[in-house]
């Protein structure tokens, strides 16, 4: 997991930014990135892929244990707007920008989760196809993301409880399809989607 951490570190590039996106197959919500500068040779116990850790409780305190230990930590968000105007890829890649623009500390590295290279990047960058699972700094992105995405969609759900948002985040599920058969969407449903 330390393997293009360890590479950067040995050239001497000690802010090296994981990147990674959550929400992207969503119907409703943002799409949220998040950027994580490690200190080199930082290894936080139970981070990996969030898609991997089940219960909300672990990804809450490996979200704390990350922003504690990390040299700076930044989120970028694209509206379903912004996503309907654009498409979900350039909203995806966006939002990375904006998560890069949101971090205090300026990266020499930028490791993205994916086959897609950030345009407008601010310094050099490397794509790793199934990032999460293969650099610990993404999986530290994919958690930070992950959380900050969630928590918008638990807020959301206190404005459109019908939906079940609090429990499906956004994404299609038999109770969201339903409720949109019967309410329609609202203004957080990407337009530009199937929504049924």
């Amino acid at each position: 997991m330390f393997e293009f951490e360890s590479s950067c570190w040995s050239q001497g590039l000690q802010h090296v930014a994981g990147l990674d996106e959550v929400g992207y197959g969503a119907i409703a919500g943002p799409v949220a990135a998040a950027a994580v500068i490690l200190p080199p040779d930082t290894r936080i116990e139970g981070v990996r892929d969030s898609k991997q850790i089940g219960s909300v409780k672990q990804r809450e305190r490996l979200y704390d244990l990350i922003h504690e230990q990390a040299w700076d930590v930044g989120v970028g968000l694209c509206s379903p707007a912004e996503i309907d105007e654009i498409n979900v890829l350039q909203a995806a890649l966006k939002a990375m920008l904006r998560a890069i623009e949101n971090l205090t500390l300026k990266p020499q590295h930028l490791l993205i989760d994916g086959i897609h290279r950030l345009p407008e990047a601010p310094c050099s960058q490397t794509t790793i196809k199934g990032g999460d699972n293969r650099s610990h700094t993404i999986a530290a992105a994919s958690i930070i993301a992950k959380v900050s995405r969630d928590r918008i969609m638990r807020k959301l759900h206190l404005e459109h409880p019908e939906y079940g948002w609090i429990t499906n985040v956004g994404y299609k599920s038999v109770k969201h399809r339903e409720a949109l058969s019967i309410h329609g969407p609202t203004r957080h449903h990407r337009q530009s989607f199937t929504l049924l």
